[in-house]
Parts: C-alpha cells; structure tokens; sequence
C-alpha cells in the first residue's frame, strides 16, 4: 500500500508545473511509514531523491523501503508524538513558504540548529530525533510543518508532515501554486 500511494503521490507532483519550485538543492524525497513502523527500512522513499529540471519534477527511481535514512528517521520520530502521520515531504524553505502554511491553517513550527547540543550534533542521525522533539515542545502539540533556517552548511528546509503520500503531496502542490503566485506578482 505505501509503494501504491507513493507512486501516485509522485504523478500529482510530477505533473504540477509549479512543484518544482520547492525542490530544495539537496533535492525532495516523499516518505512513507508502514504502520507501527520501528526503523528505517519500514519506510519508502525514492532512491536518488526527487530533483527538477527545466521547471519539472522527477524521480530517477521507483519507491522502495529503507531509501531514505534522514527522511524515515524524521516521520518515525513523528510517530513517536501521533502514529496518524505517516508521510513527511522535504521542501525548499523560504519565508513566504512558511506564511503560506500558516494561511492554510497548517500547525508550523520550527527548531534552531544553531541551539543543537554538542553531543547531538556529532551523534549520527541525532539531529532529527533533536529537532523534532524541540519544534513539539515548541508549541506543544504535533505540528503538521517543522522548518529550520539552516546552519553551517546545512541548507534551510521545510518538512511537510501528513498522514499519507497522497495528502502530503496534494498539500505540498497547494503550497507551490501559491508561492509562484507570490514569485509572478513580484511580492518574493
């Protein structure tokens, strides 16, 4: 079921021609968790990520479990605080993108990496675990977005949060229509 609904997660994001906005330079990857997923590898995502070129988004790959080790990290430290969320998409962060969000009544928040402890930042893998813990006691629920503005060379990113691939990438299309509408009324 979750290969299911990430291929066809990734033709809603394939055939918008505003998605590919969002691609971050580390690129996108969409995941998925099986139910009462314990460890990466009961997590789908695209081998190679989601990149775009001349304005489009693709995949090189198919979805599989076990493809993506940051992005299943994120949604199993999600499903620590609310089993429903299954899916996480990684997005470009711009501050309009996180305006957005909030208009379309998105619960948003965010962590510091900067705020990082030492012994996280030289864990493998602890920053998510970190940083998830840190934007839900930020505003003491789970948020349906958590963003960061980035580090030392660490890109700024925004992680959409749902409760499948679907949802994920019909909410992340939503985002990307209203942000080119900003970016052609010159507002960005």
């Amino acid at each position: 079921m979750e290969i299911e609904k990430l291929k066809e997660a990734l033709q809603i994001l394939t055939s918008s021609s505003e998605f590919a906005i969002l691609v971050p330079e580390v690129r996108t990857n969409l995941v998925m968790a099986k139910e009462n997923a314990r460890n990466e590898k009961d997590v789908a995502g695209f081998p190679g990520r989601i990149t775009a070129a001349h304005g489009r988004a693709f995949a090189c790959m198919e979805p599989e479990f076990g493809a993506s080790s940051h992005m299943a990290r994120m949604i199993i430290n999600i499903q620590k605080y609310d089993s429903d969320k299954r899916s996480a998409i990684n997005l470009k962060y711009h501050p309009k993108i996180i305006e957005i969000c909030q208009k379309l009544g998105l619960k948003v928040s965010s962590y510091d990496r900067n705020l990082e402890p030492k012994d996280v930042q030289n864990m493998e893998g602890g920053t998510i675990p970190w940083g998830v813990s840190a934007a839900v006691e930020k505003i003491g629920e789970v948020p349906d977005v958590i963003y960061h503005t980035g580090g030392w060379g660490k890109e700024p990113i925004v992680c959409l949060l749902a409760p499948d691939a679907i949802e994920a990438a019909r909410t992340s299309v939503c985002i990307a229509k209203l942000f080119m509408d900003l970016i052609r009324k010159d507002i960005i």
